[in-house]
């Protein structure tokens, strides 16, 4: 699989995850069967391991009237990933940042796009 594919994958398991709030690791392994990437481990499993450090992150770049529990389950799925790979450096911000634009673009309402990606960048 691509990184791109991956992403979304990953990006569905954590928009499960912050909806449903069941098992990550169970979400995780139904959404991939038995063969996890480590690549996809570390965006899910390894993330939600960090799951306040991350959410805090994000909260001191949202402006003082937004905070991670108002978003919507895409946006924080998307956002999240994103943290998790900026702080484990599994690529170049720039490509980070691309990917999760793009997904928000393909995922969510037509403006979200600027949202992720300021608050990306002041990561």
């Amino acid at each position: 699989m691509t990184r791109h594919t991956l992403r979304e994958m990953a990006m569905t398991c954590l928009y499960q995850y912050f909806l449903l709030h069941k098992d990550i690791r169970e979400i995780v392994y139904d959404n991939s069967g038995n063969s996890i990437d480590p690549f996809l481990y570390t965006v899910t499993i390894d993330a939600v391991a960090n799951e306040k450090y991350y959410i805090a992150k994000i909260n001191d770049t949202l402006t003082d009237d937004w905070e991670f529990d108002r978003l919507g389950a895409v946006e924080k799925a998307i956002l999240f990933m994103a943290a998790a790979e900026l702080d484990f450096e599994t690529a170049q911000k720039a490509i980070i940042i691309d990917e999760a634009v793009t997904l928000a673009k393909k995922y969510c309402d037509e403006e979200t796009y600027k949202l992720v990606n300021g608050v990306l960048d002041r990561l």
